[in-house]
C-alpha cells in the first residue's frame, strides 16, 4: 500500500494534535464540571432556547419521531431562519405536579428564552382537584418568569361526557392563571381536530392521542401565540 509521506495509511496528518484532542474530549466526558461548561458554552452560541414542557401531546406519543407538533415547530423555526433552538422536555403522562417538579432544575441548567407549558390534561383525567392543577400551573408560570423567560401556555378542554361544569371550570383555570400572570395563552391546542364533526378519524384508537394528520393543525394553534414572544 502506498505511503503518502505523512505517516502510516489512515493516520491523522497531526498525531500530536489528534492525540491532544482525544486527551482533552476524554476530559471533558469524565470530568462533570467541564462537560456542564462546555454544555453551556455550546448552548449559548446556539441561540435562544424555546423549552415545551408538556405530556403525551407534545411528546409524540403513538406517533413516527419527527411527527409531532413541537418537531413540526423546530422545523418551522430552522425554514424561516430563526436563531431559536427547541429543547423537547415533554413526558407522556405527566401531569402538572410533574412539570412543577422538573422545572426548576431545567431553568437553572438550561435557561430557555421562552417555555411552553402543555399540562393539565392527565391532571383531569385522573380526577385530580382543580385547584391544586392551577396552584401548580401557576407557580411554574412564576418560576419561569423568575428566571427571565417568556411564557406560553396551552390550555385544554374536555370531552362533553366529564360534565358541562367541570369542563367549563376546567377551561377556565387556564384563562385565570394566564391573566393573573400576563403570559400569552392558546385556549384550546386540539381546536380544529377535537372539535371536528369527524374528530374521531383524527384520533388514535384510545380516542386521546391524535393522529400525525392533526399535529399540523396544533402548530397552526400556537403559532400565533408564540410568534410575537419569539
Amino acid at each position: 500500500m502506498k505511503r503518502d509521506g505523512r505517516g502510516a495509511p489512515g493516520a491523522p496528518p497531526n498525531r500530536r494534535g489528534y492525540l491532544l484532542h482525544c486527551s482533552a474530549l476524554a476530559l471533558a466526558l469524565t470530568v462533570p464540571g467541564l462537560a456542564s461548561a462546555a454544555a453551556a458554552k455550546q448552548a449559548a452560541s446556539a441561540g435562544p432556547l424555546i423549552l415545551v414542557l408538556g405530556d403525551s401531546l407534545s411528546a409524540e406519543y403513538g406517533l413516527p419521531r419527527g411527527q409531532g407538533w413541537v418537531a413540526l415547530l423546530e422545523q418551522r423555526l430552522a425554514q424561516q431562519k430563526r436563531p431559536q433552538q427547541l429543547l423537547n422536555a415533554s413526558i407522556s403522562g405527566d401531569t402538572t405536579a410533574g412539570g412543577r417538579a422538573r422545572l426548576p432544575a431545567l431553568l437553572q441548567q438550561r435557561k430557555p428564552a421562552i417555555v411552553i407549558i402543555e399540562l393539565g390534561g392527565n391532571d383531569a383525567l385522573r380526577g385530580l382537584p382543580l385547584k391544586s392543577s392551577e396552584d401548580n400551573l401557576l407557580a411554574m408560570v412564576k418560576a419561569a418568569k423568575a428566571a427571565g423567560a417568556k411564557v406560553l401556555l396551552l390550555g385544554m378542554q374536555l370531552p362533553p361526557n366529564y360534565g358541562a361544569s367541570y369542563g367549563r371550570d376546567f377551561a377556565a383555570l387556564y384563562e385565570r392563571v394566564a391573566q393573573t400572570e400576563k403570559v400569552a395563552l392558546v385556549p384550546f391546542l386540539l381546536k380544529g381536530v377535537a372539535d371536528r364533526p369527524d374528530a374521531e378519524a383524527w384520533f388514535q384508537a384510545d380516542r386521546i392521542h391524535p393522529l400525525a394528520r392533526a399535529h399540523p393543525q396544533m402548530l397552526d394553534n400556537v403559532w400565533p401565540a408564540l410568534q410575537p414572544l419569539l
